[in-house]
């Protein structure tokens, strides 16, 4: 029994063998008879486009000032990549045969200060504006507006200076283009003036000639606070100013215009212009301060401190601030009150050094808000 038992059992184990493998191979005849199954694919499902929301840095849309990525440290104004140029001081006649000047409008900070003879020189801070735009007429330079213009970590453009002068520039080896000494290529003589109220450049030139003569390309360049634009300033009303620097005949105006929120600059009660645009020359924020003087020969060139402090005026948006200037060592101007700095608004800043005797008061006249 045993052993019919064992036989029955491997004749069902075979026939059962068999059945599969003849039901496999009709599986594998048919698949072979049809296409292959494609991948199972995802439902579709319809997708919702959420509702569009205000950008955030959009003022029309959020009703907030807009974010710039990048300010100029200069002037806080908003620029498209970071502004990393070295400044250029260029030292710029202001005689009234140079008027008007060209490329004011492009600075970032423009200095007036006496030079010999009652007539002022500026002295314009180009970095974050301006590349090929005619610039001058340029003039010659002295100690104190090599220090103004190294203050900024700038290079330094003239055509001469002083003695003095000079011998800073040679002995410290000062950084600087001068159209007579070192860099005549890089100017260029107006045959419509006279000279010497003649000369000229633009910014792309200068650069190029202070890479020639490989002048560092990047430097700590200072920066000052700004005020957001709806932040109110503080100090009494005030339209303008009348700045009279040395001679009665030779005064300076800047006069409030609500409406671009900027101050327009006279010369002897005529608009002071930029000869490249016809525009007149204008200020977000203008500085007064005083400086003591000193005549130093008989052709009356002159000591300018720059550097102690004292009394100052801050017109910004028909305000009138009265503080004072500071300057730490390395630094530049400053104007401050009770010890703190007063925020400048975005924009071009006009400083005007005046000098402290009789007064400092005696060179300034304020214009009351109608």
């Amino acid at each position: 029994m045993k052993k019919q038992g064992n036989g029955e059992t491997r004749r069902w184990y075979k026939l059962g063998t068999g059945l599969i493998c003849l039901m496999m191979l009709g599986t594998a005849l048919s698949a072979c008879g049809q296409p292959k199954a494609e991948a199972p694919q995802a439902p579709v499902v319809e997708e919702q486009t959420p509702p569009e929301e205000p950008a955030q840095d959009d003022p029309i849309t959020s009703g907030e000032p807009e974010t710039a990525a990048y300010t100029a440290p200069l002037t806080g104004l908003p620029v498209a990549k970071p502004a990393t140029a070295r400044p250029l001081a260029v030292m710029i006649n202001n005689a009234a045969a140079a008027r008007p000047q060209s490329g004011l409008t492009q600075a970032d900070i423009v200095y007036e200060v006496l030079a010999e003879g009652g007539i002022t020189r500026l002295i314009g801070i180009f970095q974050s504006r301006g590349t090929n735009e005619k610039i001058g007429p340029i003039r010659s330079i002295r100690p104190y507006l090599i220090d103004i213009g190294e203050s900024y970590g700038g290079v330094l453009v003239h055509a001469g200076g002083s003695n003095d002068a000079y011998a800073i520039l040679q002995k410290q080896h000062k950084e600087d283009l001068d159209e007579i000494g070192n860099a005549g290529a890089y100017f260029w003589r107006d045959k419509s003036r006279k000279a010497p109220h003649n000369l000229y450049s633009d910014a792309d030139k200068l650069r190029e000639g202070a890479d020639k003569r490989g002048y560092k390309k990047e430097v700590d360049i200072p920066a000052y606070p700004f005020r957001a634009e709806e932040d109110l300033p503080e100090g009494e009303n005030a339209s303008g100013a009348e700045i009279t620097f040395l001679l009665k005949s030779y005064k300076v105006e800047y006069r409030y215009d609500e409406a671009t929120k900027l101050y327009k600059r006279s010369i002897n009660g005529k608009p002071h212009v930029d000869l490249n645009t016809g525009e007149q020359l204008t200020a977000t924020n203008v500085v007064i301060l005083g400086a003591g003087h000193k005549t130093l020969d008989d052709v009356g060139r002159l000591a300018v401190d720059t550097v102690s402090g004292g009394e100052a005026m801050l017109l910004q948006r028909g305000k009138l601030t009265k503080g004072r200037w500071a300057r730490a060592k390395g630094d530049v101007i400053r104007f401050v009150k009770d010890g703190k700095e007063v925020p400048l608004y975005p924009g071009t800043t006009y400083f005007n050094i005046v000098p402290n005797a009789p007064t400092f008061e005696s060179h300034v006249q304020i214009f009351q808000q109608n």
